[in-house]
């Protein structure tokens, strides 16, 4: 697979900061350029713009050294490269707990197609004009969790008062390294755009006026400067590369690179425009990196365990034999009494009888009262 460019372009403002810790690599691109890198140093922190610089730097060096344009880059390399900046991010660290840090993006434009990796908020969209966001890397911040979770909502995000923290990003000196999602992307037509952008960019900006901008009949300068234009106002500093693909020229054996998944080995949003036009969107997640959601339990009916249930039952059996015995009893007890007229019976005596087995009666239903 050959790609070739049309020149490439880059946004660069400081916004409403007193200093500019955004970087870019290259200085100066060309057509001829395959890598692209795209750094924004930690809001907040002291040096961000040193940590953003050193590592951009380092990325165009160590690719310039070992990447062969010719032949397809791999994970390993990559790997290699991200490691080699963190090895010059080092010489600064200090020791202190507020150490400088960056976010990363990066694409490199090989023969196997486009790869991506990147750290942090800063994000990198593939865009197809007049079809719309075929990918959009995932967030490495809070305010993402938090609404992949469901504990926000998508219009609480953009005012959500910790939006600026990052759960990803390249720091010096730490002992485990954070590391970059990489994306391969093989589905590349000419025309189509890959956007990289800091998070000062998308202030002021959603998905649809992104991709208006890019869509429209203007001239890729012209879309330059509507995007300067559209985010005048915006308080952090703002930076971009607008790369437009002109032409793809297919190879022997790309056609088992379209068959790839093209976030295989990723935590991204994967967006799919659907047949009707609307996009699907997927949030595709690492075994290593998935965002585990608990639901609270169903309450369950209290239930009577098994052993009580038996014990009442026997109880029950048991108070229905003693009442039996009972009244057997006190009728053959009647039976045998001797007959008297009725002027001879003594009421008191009568009277006393009935009273016992009444008594009696009311003795067995209070002892079956109790033990139930």
């Amino acid at each position: 697979m050959k790609i070739s460019l049309y020149p490439p372009l880059s946004i660069h403002e400081i916004g409403n900061r007193n200093n500019q810790e955004d970087a870019l690599w290259p200085l100066q691109p060309t057509v001829n350029d395959r890598l692209f890198v795209l750094c924004d140093g930690m809001g907040g922190h002291e040096h961000g713009e040193v940590a953003s610089q050193t590592v951009t730097q380092a990325l165009g060096q160590w690719f310039a050294e070992h990447v062969d344009a010719s032949s397809p880059l791999t994970d390993d390399q990559l790997r290699e490269a991200i490691e080699y900046a963190y090895q010059q991010l080092d010489q600064y660290a200090d020791g202190s707990p507020k150490q400088m840090g960056t976010t990363l993006t990066l694409i490199y434009i090989g023969s196997d197609g486009i790869t991506a990796a990147h750290m942090g908020d800063s994000r990198i969209y593939h865009i197809r004009p007049e079809v719309g966001v075929l990918y959009q890397s995932r967030d490495h911040s809070l305010v993402f969790d938090l609404y992949q979770s469901g504990e926000i909502t998508f219009e609480e995000m953009k005012n959500f008062k910790q939006k600026n923290i990052v759960t990803r990003a390249m720091t010096p000196g730490e002992d485990n390294r954070m590391r970059a999602d990489i994306i391969h992307i093989t589905d590349v037509q000419p025309g189509d755009y890959f956007y990289l952008c800091s998070d000062g960019m998308l202030e002021q900006m959603s998905n649809d006026e992104l991709v208006g901008i890019l869509s429209s009949k203007d001239s890729d300068a012209e879309k330059q400067s509507l995007l300067i234009k559209a985010t005048s106002g915006n308080q952090d500093n703002h930076t971009a590369w607008i790369i437009q693909i002109k032409d793809v020229i297919k190879e022997e054996g790309d056609e088992a690179l379209e068959n790839e998944e093209p976030t295989a080995r990723c935590n991204a949003i994967n967006i799919i425009p659907a047949d009707n036009g609307e996009a699907d969107v997927q949030i595709i997640n690492e075994e290593d990196d998935v965002v585990m959601v608990s639901e609270p339990a169903t309450p369950k009916k209290k239930q009577i365990p098994f052993l009580k249930w038996i014990f009442a039952a026997i109880l029950c059996l048991v108070v229905l034999v003693a009442a039996c015995f009972v009244l057997l009893g006190d009728d053959k007890n009647e039976k045998k009494q001797p007959s008297m007229p009725a002027v001879m019976q003594n009421p008191i005596t009568r009277k006393a009888t009935d009273t016992t087995k009444t008594n009696t009666l009311d003795t067995l239903n209070h002892d079956s009262a109790g033990n139930q």
